[in-house]
């Protein structure tokens, strides 16, 4: 599990990378995770100061953290 959590981190991490800012729930749709997966992800990389949060009226668009 920790394996599966750790690469879909990875993945997540690459396509924020590539594409920029972006909703939970386009990550989800364009990366097909699970939501789970997406979840366990995200928090794996907020833990480690990765990750940028930003509200936007009902939508929490996430980005790196440089």
């Amino acid at each position: 599990m920790k394996d599966s959590i750790g690469s879909t981190a990875g993945k997540i991490w690459s396509y924020l990378d590539e594409n920029g800012e972006s909703s939970i729930t386009a990550l989800k749709k364009n990366l097909e995770l699970r939501p789970d997966q997406a979840t366990m992800a995200i928090g794996w990389l907020a833990r480690e100061d990765k990750l940028r949060f930003v509200t936007k009226g009902k939508s929490v668009k996430i980005s790196i953290n440089n």
